[in-house]
């Protein structure tokens, strides 16, 4: 395999505040499987669209069979035999499979209707050659996620590509499923097709790839031959930093008193046998990978999705069947990972989205009083510095920090004794990153239990007392802080050690 099919250079892609992209370079080869590693938010994700007319490069080629191409559309890419499937599913749940693999590219009979004897036969015959058994006559609302999966495969098989993008393809998948995935990828490499695979589990990539390319911080740091690279070149390549030294994190944590308890906790294939405790006063943190089950975990603990078995107890108290109201009334926050999704009314004044979780403790008595809730609405403004000259002012109008410090002051004015900060400092600036961390540190030194998400390894080794490592839906590791670095966390995140 040395005839190149494809040629990225140089390319960079620059959003507000974010480089995503920077001098970006990378190749594929004719039949082969391209792995393309980095941690959350390397830009690996960026890259691809960029590759698929979804977002148009600042500067920078591509190049295909040696032709400079420009796609302005994602159909242009796929005219050029360019397909992709997102690790976000792009299908359509009232209609069938058949629907769903040609939407918009249905076949027609001569009078310009679908022909939809052709439709079926052409779905079927996609379907065996994944050896899936599943009905093309099903609407994909009645399938399960890993078959949902399968049909995002079918629908890009359906349009023959010669350039073919998996972005996390076996997240949902079975061992079994993942088996005949990876016979579907070595039957497509026999016919030429080439694909570029991004996975986070490492354990993949020398079972499926040629070659690895690591991306890190928007920018290419090496490939290597799969077969020649070891497991902790890969991890040190994505991760290219030394652990910086200081702590934020200095408490005494020999506290008894525990504000989570959680024994046995499963829910389907997401969660399962998971076993946690946080104690007042400590800072534990869930690393791991994206789809490893740690938000799935938080929202089961808080209410917003039902447990299937298992035990939750906040602050000593049994919760048999939380909800979100119920969680509160004991004393439990939640801020989520999507502030502007979960989090806040962008729409509502500052004033009402800080005292909004908190009512009933606020104003007992059921009656809004508004000078009262401008006052605490001021108290916060000024001591977590939101930059804000009005409370009156719409959440909408804030830069993403400040709208962060009002998701926080929210669960503040509730008196919580124990808080779940999922990914507290995404697509925030550095100033407002070091802001919250000092205030997940007081919290804590006032004796508040917090359970905290991060994708980011630096911040937890910043500030966990411990550390859970997630993967695949099961506690895999517990760490405390000392020695710690993030290249272990990463080798149990990935499967590189075995837990």
């Amino acid at each position: 395999m040395s005839d190149t099919i494809l040629e990225v250079r140089n390319i960079c892609k620059e959003f507000p505040g974010v480089k995503a992209l920077d001098n970006v370079s990378f190749d594929l080869r004719r039949g082969e499987v391209h792995v393309l590693l980095g941690e959350n938010g390397a830009g690996k994700s960026t890259l691809m669209k960029v590759l698929t007319g979804v977002y148009h490069p600042d500067s920078g080629e591509i190049y295909l069979h040696g032709k400079q191409m420009t796609f302005q559309t994602p159909r242009d890419a796929q005219k050029a035999g360019i397909a992709i499937i997102f690790q976000e599913f792009n299908l359509a749940p009232n209609l069938t499979v058949a629907q769903n693999i040609y939407l918009g590219r249905e076949p027609c009979t001569r009078a310009g209707f679908i022909d939809r004897a052709k439709l079926l036969q052409d779905s079927q015959r996609i379907l065996d050659f994944l050896k899936v058994d599943i009905d093309p006559n099903a609407k994909v609302e009645t399938l399960g996620i890993a078959h949902q999966q399968l049909v995002e495969l079918a629908k890009a098989l359906s349009i023959d590509s010669e350039i073919l993008i998996m972005d996390e393809p076996t997240a949902t998948l079975s061992d079994r499923e993942i088996n005949t995935l990876f016979d579907t990828i070595r039957s497509l490499q026999e016919r030429g097709v080439s694909i570029i695979y991004i996975s986070h589990r490492l354990q993949e990539l020398r079972v499926i790839g040629n070659r690895i390319t690591v991306l890190r911080d928007g920018q290419s740091v090496g490939t290597r031959n799969a077969g020649d690279v070891a497991m902790d070149d890969l991890i040190r390549m994505m991760v290219g930093r030394e652990l910086k030294k200081e702590r934020i994190r200095s408490v005494n944590t020999s506290r008894e008193e525990y504000a989570l308890e959680v024994e046995n906790l499963s829910q389907g294939k997401l969660l399962r046998d998971i076993s946690i405790y946080v104690r007042k006063g400590e800072v534990v943190c869930l690393a791991g990978l994206v789809g490893s089950g740690r938000t799935e975990l938080a929202q089961a603990i808080y209410g917003i999705t039902r447990r299937d078995s298992g035990s939750v107890r906040i602050c000593g108290r049994d919760i048999p069947r939380p909800l979100p109201t119920r969680c509160i009334r004991q004393k439990m926050g939640f801020m989520s990972e999507s502030r502007k999704e979960f989090g806040l009314a962008l729409n509502l004044p500052i004033r009402t989205n800080i005292t909004h979780a908190g009512l009933k403790t606020i104003f007992p008595s059921g009656i809004v009083d508004l000078r009262k809730e401008r006052r605490i609405a001021k108290e916060f403004r000024d001591k977590l510095r939101i930059v804000t000259p009005d409370v009156e002012r719409n959440v909408i109008n804030l830069s993403g920090g400040n709208q962060q410090k009002v998701v926080l002051a929210k669960w503040l004015s509730t008196d919580s004794e124990f808080l779940v900060f999922d990914e507290p400092t995404r697509g925030i600036d550095v100033g407002a990153k070091e802001e919250i961390h000092n205030m997940i540190h007081d919290l804590a030194t006032q004796g508040v239990g917090i359970l905290m998400i991060s994708s980011d390894l630096p911040e937890v080794l910043t500030l966990a007392d411990r550390i859970y490592v997630m993967r695949e839906g099961r506690i895999v590791k517990e760490l405390g802080y000392e020695g710690i670095t993030q290249e272990e966390v990463i080798a149990y995140a990935t499967g590189g050690v075995a837990g």
